[in-house]
């Protein structure tokens, strides 16, 4: 079994503590996003958690907490794009802090468990095609000792976001554009020896070196803890999604980041209900257990291959 620490919501920046709280009790509940009464236990073991993928935009309040994660293969992807608080609104630390915390983390885990993402890329009046081709360069330039792979991908338009992107000018690059700015990435790419993959895009970029990402990479977990794996596609995502299965831990509604592209969030009001109930004991994220609710254990494998295939 594969744990995603999480698309739904930014675990390492705002919910480090109670993750690692889970990792030591060895289980943790997750509510299911389409029957909220039902939740189901799962194991956090090393005997059945085969790795650990984190997504972030700040791993920083994680850093600390790396030496409870010795027992488990694990990586991050780590989202460094620079769009300034009119598109992430959120009280991130600095540009210039979350590099240096990119750094950090690179030096400490190694620098091909540190994916740095690019995404989305979308285009407004003042984030044009020019401004993300200069702003990855001058990222390149600084990350291309600490990482050696990079993923990016074009803003999908979700019905919960048409609003919002109306409002605020957002819109999808045209396929010619799309063209001219993975065409520049690619070249950006390569001069700072960083591998460029696009993550659940059907276009075909494969003429400037750039192929489609496994964001949860079996092989890469399998690399890093030296016991190979076998996994099976992800069905449960996108279908242009590389990804193998895992199980997601965390909760929609419950990231303070704001993002305005973030498919996650969709109710203001929501998120800060649910901030209230965080409880770094509690075997949720940001909720409790409630009389009505349906506990149930879900029946979690290994994928270690312990048998050698002679064919």
């Amino acid at each position: 079994m594969i744990i995603s620490a999480s698309r739904r919501t930014d675990i390492p920046n705002y919910y480090a503590e109670w993750f690692i709280n889970r990792l030591r009790e060895g289980y943790v509940f997750v509510r299911n996003p389409f029957n909220p009464q039902q939740i189901q236990k799962i194991e956090l073991t090393a005997e059945v958690v085969d790795g650990i993928v984190f997504w972030t935009k700040n791993p920083e309040p994680m850093l600390s907490y790396l030496p409870a994660l010795s027992a488990f293969p694990y990586y991050f992807q780590y989202t460094l794009n620079a769009y300034e608080s009119d598109i992430e609104p959120a009280a991130l630390p600095s540009l210039q802090r979350r590099l240096e915390t990119f750094r950090k983390l690179s030096e400490t885990i190694g620098h091909k468990r540190v994916i740095w993402r690019y995404d989305p890329i979308f285009l407004t009046e003042k984030y044009t095609e020019k401004w993300h081709v200069e702003t990855f360069e001058k990222l390149a330039v600084v990350l291309k000792a600490f990482t050696s792979a990079c993923v990016f991908s074009f803003i999908d338009l979700y019905d919960t976001k048409r609003a919002v992107f109306s409002r605020n000018g957002i819109r999808i690059p045209t396929r010619e554009e799309q063209l001219r700015i993975a065409e520049q990435l690619a070249k950006i790419a390569h001069r700072n020896n960083i591998r460029l993959n696009t993550c659940s895009e059907s276009i075909d970029l494969s003429a400037f070196g750039i192929g489609h990402a496994k964001c949860i990479d079996e092989q890469l977990l399998s690399d890093i803890s030296g016991v190979a794996l076998e996994a099976k596609p992800d069905r449960n995502q996108r279908n242009l999604c590389g990804c193998v299965e895992s199980i997601d831990i965390g909760a929609y509604n419950t990231c303070p980041n704001h993002c305005l592209y973030c498919y996650a969030n969709y109710n203001a009001s929501t998120i800060t209900d649910n901030r209230r109930r965080y409880d770094v004991a509690s075997p949720l994220c940001c909720d409790v257990v409630r009389l009505e609710d349906t506990i149930s254990i879900r029946t979690v494998t290994s994928l270690k291959v312990h048998q050698l295939k002679l064919f």
